[in-house]
């Protein structure tokens, strides 16, 4: 795959500096502000803030929100991600019907429901994401649900509950390519269970929209880009988001190098010809991102019309 505008690497013990093109303003607005207090109110978590998210300007500027189930503290320890790791409150049954009166608040068109891991639970917390589609499609019956899910330790009985609460677009991140996920990833997960899990979504009677993501700037190679893009494609996943690893702390992984937008633009080009409905691709791309999520809804919204 060419790479025309290669970030200039790193003299040995040197780590690259952040380019001019990740530079995002601060966040602010009326609606930004809204938002913010809608969510602070009704007590839910968001990605946009737990994983510090760059573009959550953008997206509570636009009145959307990524929210997260199941708590802010995850059972897994992906050397990638920023949310707390450790032992995790019980679940709250209220919260399911919480996050579907906060969406109506909100009068979104699209709503992206995610979590963190939550092994600790029977089912992963499936039964959990299931009564929060299903209060969602209650009290919201024309807001589009998109889910990003865990693994559920590839349990098929727990993937499929998900499934029958009918969300119309279920997510599930690879999140980087085989050879790095031991590294990049939790212990507990693998990159050949998460294939599993898509391909598992796929295969359900309710026949959901899919969709992945994948990091950019952990020491892939080309080539295995290009294998990930055919993997996930195998799998019949239809939508697929590229962006660029931002370490959060000093205790993550590092970057080993930025890729450039011209780059980013390379990728898309090379995974759109393996035959995804969608792809989004660029520095600042993440795996709930809003121009994946329009797609998705005019997608959708002209199925309905049909």
């Amino acid at each position: 795959m060419a790479t025309p505008d290669r970030f200039p690497k790193p003299q040995l013990g040197e780590r690259p500096r952040k380019p001019e093109w990740l530079k995002v303003r601060l966040p602010g607005g009326q609606v930004y502000e809204r938002v913010r207090s809608i969510v602070r109110e009704t007590r839910l978590s968001t990605v946009c803030e737990e994983a510090r998210c760059p573009n959550v300007g953008e997206c509570w500027g636009g009145g959307t929100a990524t929210v997260m189930l199941m708590g802010e503290v995850c059972t897994r320890a992906c050397r990638f991600c920023h949310v707390k790791v450790g032992a995790p409150l019980p679940l709250d049954p209220a919260e399911p019907e919480r996050l579907a009166q906060a969406v109506g608040r909100l009068g979104l068109d699209y709503v992206v429901v995610t979590s963190v891991n939550r092994d600790d639970v029977p089912d992963g917390g499936a039964g959990h994401f299931a009564a929060a589609v299903r209060a969602l499609r209650r009290e919201s019956p024309r807001t589009i649900v998109e889910v990003l899910i865990p693994d559920f330790q590839g349990v098929g009985r727990d993937i499929d509950q998900v499934c029958e609460a009918r969300p119309q677009v279920i997510a599930h991140n690879v999140e980087t390519v085989e050879r790095l996920t031991p590294t990049v990833r939790d212990r507990r997960a693998s990159y050949r269970q998460s294939l599993a899990v898509l391909e598992r979504l796929k295969s359900h009677p309710s026949r959901p929209y899919t969709k992945s993501s994948v990091m950019v700037g952990l020491g892939e190679t080309d080539v295995e880009l290009e294998k990930t893009f055919l993997d996930l494609r195998s799998v019949g996943v239809d939508v697929l988001t590229l962006g660029q690893y931002l370490q959060p702390s000093a205790h993550h992984l590092p970057v080993e190098r930025f890729a450039s937008p011209k780059e980013f633009d390379a990728y898309r080009a090379r995974a759109e010809a393996k035959g995804f409905l969608y792809v989004a691709s660029g520095p600042l791309v993440r795996s709930s991102y809003r121009a994946a999520e329009f797609f998705m809804r005019g997608l959708l919204e002209r199925e309905r019309a049909g």
